[in-house]
């Protein structure tokens, strides 16, 4: 792989923090129970947080060692349009949540994403998050039972329909 000759924008910044947070976390593993044994609770976290830190400190180092680049241009560099406008829409998400519920938002919010980022039609956008957001929707809330809000959807009437088909033979 060819070294680069250029620093990417935060590049150094990411640098220093994959150092910081690995010795943070290496200081948190001693706290477990020290460096007893090679059995004890800590060292397992203790050897994979050194790891983190010898791998980052060259990465450091190297990052340190590679020329500037040009000044940075926000709407290139920082926040392209097509981050500013899935930033907008997660915002919108938030917003409607609670009143239009889970499943109307987050169909709504993965067409349009998948029709924005992906770039093919609507029809295969709506399929594609309708048969992912069934997914979502039958692992956390079929089998893990997490509450999501309701809104304009009467989930709780379409589970019990649903549940009094299997219970008592179809009968209403």
């Amino acid at each position: 792989m060819p070294e680069p000759t250029k620093k990417k924008p935060g590049e150094t910044a990411f640098a220093l923090f994959l150092v910081g947070l690995s010795g943070f976390l290496l200081w948190q593993a001693w706290g477990i129970a020290g460096f007893e044994a090679l059995s004890s609770p800590g060292a397992f976290p203790m050897a994979v947080t050194f790891t983190m830190l010898l791998s980052s400190g060259p990465i450091l180092f190297r990052t340190l060692r590679v020329a500037d680049r040009a000044p940075l241009r926000f709407f290139t560099d920082i926040a392209p349009p097509v981050i500013l406008i899935m930033f907008a829409m997660m915002l919108g998400y938030a917003f409607l949540l609670k009143p239009l519920g889970f499943l109307p938002t987050s169909l709504a919010f993965l067409t349009l994403s998948i029709l924005g980022l992906r770039r093919r039609g609507l029809a295969w956008s709506f399929g594609v998050s309708l048969v992912s957001l069934a997914l979502v929707y039958l692992v956390f809330r079929i089998v893990f039972t997490v509450l999501m809000p309701q809104g304009i959807v009467p989930e709780g009437e379409i589970l019990a329909w649903l549940g009094g088909l299997f219970s008592s033979g179809g009968a209403p």
